[in-house]
């Protein structure tokens, strides 16, 4: 959850920069701020996409490799 709020504040926090630097260029603050958001919430919103469903085999493949990483707690739990 942390990521997906730290990339949306990220793609925020980027448009309102971009947003004021071309509010203050153009003279128009108000508007350019407004659609600097915008586009970093649709930025923000498109880089928490899910993750591809994985075919069985490369799945299988993937388990395999954390069971012989002994520094991987997780799966030596299970």
């Amino acid at each position: 959850m942390t990521n997906k709020s730290k990339h949306a504040g990220l793609g925020l926090a980027l448009g309102a920069v971009l947003g004021a630097v071309f509010g203050v260029l153009a003279g128009h603050v108000g508007a350019w701020l407004a659609i600097g958001v915008a586009i970093g919430m649709v930025l923000g919103a498109a880089s928490f996409r899910g993750k591809a469903t994985e075919c069985p085999e490369c799945a299988q493949i993937h388990r395999a490799h954390e069971l012989r990483d002994p520094s991987n707690k997780l799966a030596a739990r299970s």
